[in-house]
């Protein structure tokens, strides 16, 4: 296993994760409301997966 010799700063860490980011919005439509949302969030009604989380 490869194991660094001088910790990596900041700067060069973020440098390198600038490449992970997504480019698209990828969006969900729930099950019972049929309202778009983006994905693993949700909806404005308070829905997830067509369960009610928020009252």
């Amino acid at each position: 296993m490869a194991v660094p010799k001088h910790r990596i700063s900041r700067s060069k860490r973020n440098m390198r994760r600038s490449h992970d980011k997504l480019k698209f919005k990828f969006l969900s439509i729930d099950k019972k409301t049929k309202e778009l949302h983006f994905r693993h969030n949700i909806t404005l009604n308070g829905f997830y997966k067509g369960i009610k989380v928020i009252k």
